[in-house]
């Protein structure tokens, strides 16, 4: 409408049964719209809601090694680590040394190394092992971004909710052959 006086404007709200809202306080002249008030409120809301939900908190994760580790239980760390990685957080590594193990640091810091060469496509380190009294710590972070793992997990359950309303049977007859192997397992076997 242009560059309308104050009063006319209110005016004009009045007439359409409309509120005049204050878009932009501090353009010269001040920009203002006619509108519904409390659908101007609601629709910032939800953006602002929405601006929330795609906003990622970085989140430290902690996991925690001896230096003598099992291999079996290395990589068992190991996954949870990558796990950690994949979903865009940072972890933190704490070598515990106990007893004579602490004349000992050498293995901590081969055993951090050596992990952190196992995860080197999914983190980076961020900082260098340092012993910290009986405990040696090193931080890893990720090559992506949280966001960025949280739409990509957002995509793939979205491509397997499509998966399963393109292919219902399937998933059905999955369920039903699982079903029949637990009851062949159950019955008890003749000597």
């Amino acid at each position: 409408m242009g560059i309308v006086p104050l009063a006319k404007a209110l005016e004009l709200a009045q007439e359409y049964d409309l509120d005049l809202v204050e878009v932009a306080a501090n353009a010269r002249p001040p920009v203002c719209k006619l509108m519904d008030y409390g659908k101007f409120k609601y629709e910032s809301a939800m953006k602002a809601r929405e601006a929330r939900k795609n906003q990622a908190h970085t989140v430290i994760k902690e996991m925690k090694l001896r230096p003598k580790i099992d291999p079996h239980d290395y990589d068992t760390k190991k996954g949870h680590v990558v796990r950690f990685l994949k979903q865009g957080d940072k972890v933190k590594i704490t070598i515990m040394f106990r007893g004579r193990e602490q004349s000992r640091p050498e293995l901590g810091y081969r055993l951090l190394q050596r992990l952190a060469e196992d995860v080197q496509d999914l983190g980076f380190v961020e900082s260098n092992p340092k012993q910290d009294g009986r405990n040696m710590i090193m931080v890893l972070g990720p090559h992506k971004k949280k966001t960025e793992a949280m739409a990509e997990a957002r995509q793939a359950q979205e491509a397997r909710k499509a998966e399963a309303k393109a292919n219902p049977g399937k998933s059905q007859n999955a369920a039903e052959t699982d079903a029949s192997a637990d009851e062949q397992v159950d019955e008890p076997a003749e000597a």
